[in-house]
């Protein structure tokens, strides 16, 4: 098998093996928003292949979770990529340029913060739109609702991460799907994932922008 199949073959096992702990594991914490491990699996996977291969598990989970056992549409899907991608992208990248305990803390931390700042932004955006509800209404619950919810999420997300890591790649390894010849090219790619991340962020910081001279 070579090195580009291997890399194929492991983006699709990760993607399958986070769908299926985002079915099963689906946890109601408050209002309409439930904790699931799938952040875990793709942050694995960035740690593993980069930011690029993160943003793509991403994607295509979310995809698939509109298609099955969503209940929120569009809307959800777009959310779930924006959240799942500020957390394990940041990460993944951060982790990339210091392959150590401290490199993957530092990331898994970042992406935490990351994630629970720009979700707080976005669900004032689109919760409204999602619930019909004013969104002065959607503001009093931000602080109460929003902000915990997204730091819990990003703190257990950290955790389990840090836990399953090395269990996870040293099964890829005797598997003989995760090798250093898989790894080739990376350089690109992690290129490419700082674009998107970027992009996000970019994104992100107009809306603010707009919140706050109350264009939104």
């Amino acid at each position: 098998m070579n090195s580009k199949t291997k890399t194929l073959t492991l983006l699709a096992m990760l993607s399958a093996f986070a769908y299926i702990v985002m079915v099963v594991g689906r946890i109601p914490v408050v209002l309409f928003l439930k904790y699931d491990p799938k952040d875990v699996i793709i942050t694995i996977g960035g740690f593993i292949l980069g930011p690029l291969a993160a943003f793509i598990i991403s994607l295509l989970v979310s995809i698939v979770e509109m298609f099955t056992v969503s209940d929120t549409g569009f809307i959800g899907l777009i959310m779930n990529i924006i959240s799942t991608c500020s957390f394990a992208c940041t990460a993944a990248f951060i982790y990339k340029h210091n392959k150590t305990l401290k490199g993957a803390l530092i990331g898994l931390i970042s992406g935490g913060l990351l994630m629970t700042g720009v979700m707080l932004l976005w669900n004032y955006i689109i919760t409204p739109i999602y619930l019909g509800y004013p969104r002065e209404a959607v503001a009093k619950m931000l602080v109460p609702a929003f902000l915990p919810f997204n730091l819990l999420k990003g703190s257990l997300n950290a955790a389990l991460t840090m836990l399953l890591y090395k269990p996870l790649v040293n099964s890829l390894r005797k598997s003989n799907l995760y090798t250093t010849t898989a790894q080739s090219g990376r350089k690109q790619k992690i290129n490419i994932g700082v674009m998107l991340t970027s992009f996000l962020v970019l994104i992100t910081s107009i809306l603010l922008v707009l919140v706050l001279n109350g264009t939104i």
